[in-house]
């Protein structure tokens, strides 16, 4: 890809500026919400994907479709059900009317890709999802069709009302860079809210980067240099979440099952590093990586019996293990 910046840092200072606009046009349609909009910019600058946890109401498709516009990028929403089947993602080849086969492009073929309720649908349509977030392509019928870059996919869970549903295992889980807690409003947020969509107005927003900028963005966002010291403590940080491991922190032995795996320090380090240029700096530190830290850990650890009956939640443990 072309150089669009002279320098790296030119270019870093172009992405802080780009973040601001973002987020002044987002926060036209969306009220609130900063840090679910900063790390959903920060899924997509990573070259990441994020698991959205939030009852149901919270305008998940409204943040989705305005960060589309905002960013310029073509976005479809697929609404996870029990009969969803993994041809309704991907697409399916049909026998058209010269009797040859040819492809129909399903719902996935879309830069960004809002997942509703993926836990409403079984292991198997699951999959072709995750197969997709990995590979960035999907295969039918044993022909390979590549996705269009960038490809984000932002996939909900409802916390609530677990009757019929089908939870993501652990190993998928892992294949989101964030889980991404959605809160209820605040009273004056929610005053806000209704009062911007019981108007019948409509609030347009400009698209305010190309997907150019996107992806070289994406790769400038790798190449941001970080110290051998902050290597040493995202890695330290993952390492103390796991019970078994010699240099595990107290907590984790005593409320862990289960701790995070390598990828989960990769993650740490890109997201510090996107966390870092999107607020202007030219290389992360420790602040960076504890700012993402708990939407990268908070999936990729499994609390024990012990930590559910005393009603210790997983990010009390996070929090208790980043101080």
């Amino acid at each position: 890809m072309n150089n669009l910046y002279k320098t790296d840092k030119e270019a870093v200072d172009a992405l802080h500026e780009r973040f601001q606009q973002l987020r002044q046009e987002i926060a036209k349609v969306i009220v609130g919400q900063d840090e679910t909009v900063r790390n959903v910019l920060i899924s997509i600058f990573s070259k990441g994907h994020g698991l959205l946890v939030g009852v149901p109401g919270l305008a998940k498709t409204l943040l989705v479709s305005t960060i589309g516009q905002v960013l310029g990028l073509s976005h479809n929403r697929i609404q996870f059900t029990p009969d969803l089947m993994p041809s309704d993602i991907v697409g399916a080849e049909i026998l058209d009317e010269k009797r040859s086969f040819r492809f129909i492009h399903g719902p996935i073929f879309a830069n960004i890709i809002l997942a509703d309720e993926i836990n409403r649908t079984p292991p198997k349509t699951q999959a072709a999802l995750l197969e997709a977030m990995q590979e960035h392509a999907v295969t039918v019928a044993g022909s390979t069709y590549k996705l269009d870059e960038p490809f984000f996919v932002l996939a909900t869970q409802n916390p609530i009302e677990q009757e019929g549903t089908y939870p993501l295992p652990e190993a998928q889980l892992d294949r989101f860079m964030f889980n991404i807690w959605l809160d209820y409003p605040s009273f004056a947020e929610e005053l806000q809210v209704v009062k911007n969509t019981t108007t019948g107005r409509d609030t347009l927003v400009n698209t305010v980067i190309s997907k150019e900028e996107i992806l070289y963005f994406q790769q400038l966002v790798r190449k941001i240099p970080v110290t051998d010291q902050l290597y040493e403590y995202a890695v330290n940080l993952a390492v103390k979440t796991r019970p078994s491991a010699a240099e595990a922190h107290p907590l984790a032995k005593e409320y862990l099952t289960w701790g995070a795996g390598p990828r989960a320090s990769q993650y740490l380090i890109i997201g510090a590093k996107c966390h870092a240029a999107l607020n202007g700096k030219y290389s992360p530190d420790r602040e960076d990586v504890n700012a993402v830290a708990r939407p990268i850990l908070r999936h990729r650890v499994v609390r024990n019996f012990k930590a559910e009956a005393e009603g210790l939640r997983t990010d009390d443990i996070i929090s208790r293990l980043l101080s």
